[in-house]
């Protein structure tokens, strides 16, 4: 074999040992991108399966609330009504905490205090005279269940106390507003927003299949709807 033989030889093997070489390296890419591709599969599913446990939940219960008023209102019905005037002791609370606190042993109630509101005592007119008003306190506790609102004007010697007993779809949307819960159930709440997040981001990777020009279409129409919106609000 003369030398240009040779030289025609050795090159076709470079060739073919290169070619061999980027077959490897991309057969390793698409290896690498479908493990990650059925890896990703599995998280989508087993989010998707959390999320559809509080879905069914909070998707009904924002239904109702989206529907609270008109046009196309739903109602929750009416809550069960009461009142009560609760008498103080000889040494009345002297702040609203305080009352708050004896109001929640002397009631058995199972809420904790939740908003405060202190009116200091102020003149209001009265036709052509004026007269001053006591300083004014309530206080709330709430449960999804129940809501008890106390009203108490310094000086006087009874509390006086409105309860309302919601109904069980009014118990529903207090859940999904968190009314009267706590903490944890907060938590338990975030995870589903950040499981739908998550079911989002997935699920655009999962369409595209990490396809560069479907990656490309995904980034421009996501973009253009966030354009759209921040355009809307502006």
């Amino acid at each position: 074999m003369n030398a240009p033989e040779n030289l025609a030889a050795d090159s076709a093997v470079t060739t073919h040992v290169l070619l061999d070489e980027t077959g490897r390296r991309d057969r390793r890419a698409r290896s690498r991108r479908a493990t990650f591709i059925k890896w990703l599969r599995k998280v989508h599913g087993w989010v998707g399966l959390w999320g559809a446990a509080l879905g069914l939940l909070f998707g009904t219960t924002g239904f109702l609330l989206n529907h609270r008023a008109g046009p196309l209102r739903i109602s929750t019905g009416e809550p069960d009504v009461s009142t009560l005037q609760v008498p103080l002791p000889q040494h009345a609370p002297e702040t609203p905490r305080e009352l708050a606190k004896w109001l929640k042993q002397q009631l058995q109630l199972r809420a904790a205090p939740g908003r405060v509101q202190k009116e200091p005592a102020h003149r209001v007119a009265w036709g052509d005279r004026t007269a001053l008003q006591p300083e004014r306190w309530q206080i709330t506790f709430a449960t999804p269940r129940e809501s008890t609102l106390a009203e108490y004007w310094v000086g006087n010697g009874y509390v006086s106390i409105k309860r309302n007993d919601n109904t069980f779809l009014a118990m529903l949307t207090n859940l999904h507003k968190g009314t009267g819960l706590s903490i944890g159930w907060v938590l338990l709440a975030d995870t589903l927003a950040g499981g739908i997040v998550l079911l989002s981001l997935t699920g655009v990777l999962l369409w595209t299949e990490l396809n560069r020009r479907k990656t490309i279409g995904a980034v421009l129409v996501i973009g253009s709807i966030v354009a759209a919106v921040c355009a809307g609000l502006m």
